[in-house]
């Protein structure tokens, strides 16, 4: 957005209301040569964005700082009250160190594991110390002219007494330092040696109760453990007794030395069986060999071992002897020959016997390998029989060691248990502490509440943190128009004129009936003067004949304001005249001191020329058309041809032509007027109207598309007003401010 800038022209010492901006619009923000950038950068009419500076606030402050005022004496004051009527508390502190492991007196194992070893072990003694337990048991110490006092500050008129332990639990701290096994034990309370001697009770019962813990404990774990004992002892005469028994139900008195002997037996038979096993494979081979043999038809004596028998060798030389005779008695004698029969007879005997000798020898063989294949079965058998009662004795073996073993493991774990019970009972009858006591609590000097000053410092704090809270919603709340800033962004219209408050009037009906007091203040009337100006600078207004003023509502002095520019115009050397086309509450002729008996319903409904109604040098070049009273149907009067003919009349007879009409916000009546008009003005008066209500209103003139003149801000205050416009008001313009202006009658 480009940088906006001031420009100077008459008015205030040559600084009237001049509007120059380097943008889109054709009006800044330089308002009389003292800028009004109250927190916008410069937007021209129907710009919404905003930029609010710090002295926006200031001023939203400096309007309600009532607001602001009363808050913080309100907070302040009760703060105050509160901490002077509240009752002075004293805080005493007791110091615990809790060992990291328990003193060892004697080298045995601890019932319960005390050893702090991280965070969540330091935790749990903390968490013990806040315990109920602790608690009553500090309670319990509180008996006689100690609970009396501990008592007394809370004890009220008929209501019951409270419980000690409810106000302990309330009022005591457990604070651990940080990064050590220091534990600091707060107490609280009115009576300064009571909080002592109670905070110094809360550290002896924590050490106590951690003491008797152990003792407890360890007691409890004798009498478990001798109960343990008795089960454990019971259970092994048990294992004794079954063992005892399976020994002679087993005939297991010796169970080593039986299973040596069945272990030899089991030896000899595998050897004998693997001798067996060897005699039948020969015996089962001789065997086949003969049995090939008998079924090929083929001689046995090809068989070694049966060739070998003693008899068959014998008979099988004596056959070949035979034989050789036979050859040789052949030779010499026939068959028939005695000799010859004799040979022939002994080779057959002889043969004979060898068959014979041959099938004793092949019977054998056969016997040989039924009788190993018997033997070898026998053997297995054996072998066989041997290994079951092998078996069987490791089975009865197993079951023995299994019994031996738990006898042996039952026993030890009663020893063990026998040795831990004597352990625990030497070290249930050493009381041993787990912490120590540091510091002692003593009386505390100083009252730690109230705190005076945080009290009635964060009473300060809230107070002024209030009444700025309240400001701002206040401000918030607030949607009236009092800034240049709401007229220009807001309504969206520049701000031509500011018209300062006539203090001796009332409000702006006041200012209406007496305006035609011939003196103002230099203000008022400087004002006036600076309005004019700022009315010539722009073309628009400067050739501008016929003008038109409105308001948003009633009572916002357009009437004050048409009549008095009328007369700044006048005073000028300007023929005016002022038209009151309000024909339903007519004012000028209230302002003016004139009987209304005749005017624009006249001239518009009776046929009454304009020199008829109009009221000659009423003030300086100033002449006045009053409404001749009020009309009945307003909206047609102005709709008339003859008011068009009655405005350009005016137009050919006077200089500047005044238009007041009613306002906007109520009728329609400045919008049927407005076509005949050069121009408009928008009377606004401070601290009144809506911001709503004035967008609207201004709208609808706009729609119309005839040029507007601006807003003129009326009835500016030197209070409230002067924080918006603290420029308007500043001493160093008083001197040029003359303080009567003569306005001739």
């Amino acid at each position: 957005m480009e940088q906006q800038k001031k420009t100077r022209g008459p008015g205030y010492g040559s600084s009237g209301y001049g509007y120059r901006y380097r943008g889109t619009y054709g009006y800044g923000n330089s308002y009389g040569g003292y800028g009004y950038g109250y927190g916008y950068s410069g937007q021209g009419a129907g710009e919404t964005m905003v930029q609010r500076t710090l002295q926006d606030y200031l001023l939203i402050l400096r309007e309600r700082m009532w607001y602001v005022i009363a808050a913080f004496i309100v907070v302040f004051a009760s703060t105050l009250i509160y901490t002077f009527a509240e009752t002075p508390i004293f805080q005493s502190t007791a110091t615990v160190e809790i060992f990291r492991r328990n003193p060892m007196v004697m080298q045995v194992q601890q019932v319960m594991d005390s050893e702090i070893r991280s965070a969540e072990d330091l935790n749990t003694q903390v968490n013990i110390l806040k315990s109920d337990t602790i608690v009553q048991r500090v309670a319990n110490r509180l008996s006689g002219d100690d609970r009396q006092r501990f008592l007394a500050p809370y004890v009220r008129s008929g209501r019951p007494v409270p419980e000690p332990a409810g106000i302990l639990a309330r009022n005591r701290e457990i604070v651990p330092q940080r990064l050590s096994l220091i534990i600091d034990i707060q107490y609280r309370h009115p009576d300064r040696e009571i909080a002592a001697k109670v905070a110094n009770f809360f550290a002896d019962e924590y050490i106590a109760y951690n003491a008797h813990t152990l003792v407890d404990e360890s007691m409890k774990a004798v009498e478990e453990l001798d109960k343990r004992a008795n089960e454990q002892r019971k259970k092994v005469d048990d294992i004794a007794a079954s063992l005892q028994a399976y020994r002679e139900k087993n005939n297991m008195v010796s169970l080593d030395q039986r299973k040596d002997i069945v272990t030899e037996k089991l030896k000899g038979l595998n050897v004998f069986v693997t001798q067996n096993a060897s005699a039948l494979q020969e015996a089962e081979t001789r065997w086949k060999q003969v049995a090939t043999l008998r079924q090929r038809g083929d001689d046995l004596l090809n068989l070694p071992f049966i060739a070998s028998v003693p008899a068959v060798a014998q008979l099988q030389q004596q056959v070949a002897t035979q034989k050789i005779t036979v050859a040789q008695l052949a030779r010499r004698y026939r068959a028939n020959h005695p000799a010859m029969q004799q040979a022939v007879n002994s080779l057959n005997e002889a043969q004979r016997q060898l068959k014979q000798a041959i099938d004793i020898s092949t019977a054998q063989v056969e016997t040989e390998y039924q009788t190993a294949l018997q033997n070898y079965g026998k053997a297995q058998a054996a072998l066989a029989a041997q290994e079951n009662d092998s078996l069987k004795l490791d089975r009865f073996g197993l079951e023995y060691t299994n019994l031996e073993r738990d006898y042996e493991v039952n026993q030890k774990l009663l020893e063990h248990i026998l040795e831990r019970m004597r352990e625990t009972s030497m070290s249930s009858s050493i009381e041993s502490q787990n912490a120590r006591l540091v510091d002692r609590a003593s009386p505390g000097g100083r009252p730690i509440s109230p705190k005076y000053p945080l009290n009635l410092g964060l009473g300060a704090i809230g107070g002024l943190g209030l009444g700025l809270a309240l400001a701002f919603f206040v401000a918030y709340t607030d949607d009236r128009i009092k800034s240049a800033f709401d007229i220009e962004t807001i309504v969206g219209l520049p701000l031509t004129g500011i018209i300062p408050e006539v203090r001796r009037l009332g409000d702006a009906e006041q200012m209406e009936k007496n305006a035609s007091k011939s003196t103002m203040s230099g203000e008022v009337s400087e004002s006036f003067s600076t309005l004019l100006s700022s009315l010539k600078l722009k073309e628009e207004s400067k050739n501008a004949q016929c003008m038109l003023i409105t308001s948003t509502i009633a009572g916002e002095g357009k009437t004050f304001i048409i009549t008095h520019l009328a007369q700044t115009f006048g005073a000028h050397g300007e023929r005016v005249v002022v038209v009151d086309c309000d024909l339903r509450r007519p004012a000028v002729s209230r302002v003016f001191h004139l009987e209304n008996l005749k005017g624009v319903v006249d001239i518009c409904t009776a046929g009454m020329s304009i020199d008829e109604a109009v009221h000659k040098e009423v003030r300086k070049n100033v002449d006045v058309i009053l409404t001749g009273g009020r009309s009945k149907n307003p909206t047609q009067t102005l709709n008339s041809k003859e008011f068009a003919v009655m405005v350009s009349e005016l137009r050919k007879r006077y200089d500047r032509v005044f238009i007041d009409t009613p306002p906007v916000a109520i009728v329609s009546d400045a919008l049927i007027i407005m076509p005949l008009v050069d121009g408009w003005l928008y009377s606004i008066y401070f601290n009144k109207v809506r911001r709503k209500v004035a967008e609207f209103a201004v709208k609808r003139l706009l729609d119309v598309n005839v040029p507007s003149f601006g807003a003129v801000l009326n009835g500016l205050t030197g209070g409230v007003g002067g924080y918006y416009y603290s420029h308007y008001y500043d001493k160093s313009y008083k001197n040029y401010y003359v303080t009567k202006t003569p306005i001739e009658d």
